[in-house]
């Protein structure tokens, strides 16, 4: 892939993981629509069991390692989870919604191919 094009997706996509891993603490946006039962149940239990903090840490932390570009390939593999439960929940609950975090996943992948030769080294 274009050296270029790979240097604009990992800035976006480290914008986008840094600006929603913030929002997490911070809630300035607010979910679209009325919440359904299952999803505040969902969500009831993430938050008691401080998950969301942890994803909100990761997602932070993804995004700072691919704006300054360490430990990216690592931050990606990790992020991986975070990217494909998002999806899993959209599809369930919030099928409605499913873009943003479909969009994420496939930063996730595009990024983990750009970093396809780090990960030689360990196979």
């Amino acid at each position: 892939m274009n050296s270029k094009v790979t240097l604009i997706l990992r800035i976006l996509f480290g914008l986008f993981l840094l600006f929603f891993g913030a929002n997490k603490f911070g809630h300035w946006i607010t979910p679209p629509g009325e919440m359904t039962a299952d999803m505040q149940n969902y969500f009831g239990a993430l938050m008691s069991t401080k998950t969301m903090t942890l994803v909100a840490i990761v997602e932070i932390a993804a995004g700072l390692s691919l704006l300054l570009n360490k430990y990216a390939s690592l931050m990606m593999l990790i992020l991986m989870s975070v990217s494909i439960n998002a999806v899993m929940y959209h599809l369930s609950l919030d099928a409605g919604n499913t873009m943003m975090a479909g969009v994420m996943l496939i930063l996730n992948i595009v990024m983990l191919y750009n970093y396809k030769d780090s990960y030689k080294r360990f196979a």
